[in-house]
């Protein structure tokens, strides 16, 4: 079964030899990051084109909250269905020097995450695509031994 992305551009995927997965942003002029990338924005009333760029893969725990709920469906696209659904956390992870992002995290105990906490990105399967494909998303997982950081 090939592994894809569940939505095109938002991490490099499949990862170059030798490199870990990156979120995708794009850079303004003004050095304003956003993710995910797309290749125009709108800056003071005038259309630039953004760098595209790679997002860093390690950032600190914002928020977060439980989800107790299978999501909608459309566009939810995951395998559960009503009975098989699991609870997961959802966050917001401050990456330093870019934007926070809202993500899955891996943690799916609460009381397991704090504010601060270092987190790294992951890529993890979701469900399958209507080829057969396994559709990938981004998530971040809790960084083992780190240390919590005061924000």
């Amino acid at each position: 079964m090939q592994q894809v992305p569940l939505a095109e551009g938002l991490f490099t995927w499949p990862p170059e030899p030798g490199k870990q997965p990156a979120l995708v942003g794009g850079k303004a002029s003004t050095g304003a990051i956003f993710f995910p990338y797309r290749r125009q924005v709108i800056i003071d009333g005038v259309r630039e084109d953004l760098e595209r760029i790679e997002l860093p893969r390690r950032g600190t725990l914002w928020t977060f909250t439980s989800q107790h709920f299978r999501p909608t469906a459309p566009p939810y696209a995951g395998e559960d269905d009503a009975r098989s659904f699991q609870p997961f956390t959802i966050g917001y992870v401050k990456l330093p020097g870019a934007l926070h992002v809202e993500a899955r995290l891996t943690e799916p105990d609460p009381a397991k995450l704090k504010i601060g906490q270092e987190m790294e990105l992951v890529i993890e399967p979701l469900g399958v695509d209507a080829e057969g494909n396994q559709t990938m998303i981004y998530a971040f997982a809790p960084v083992e031994n780190a240390e919590v950081q005061a924000l």
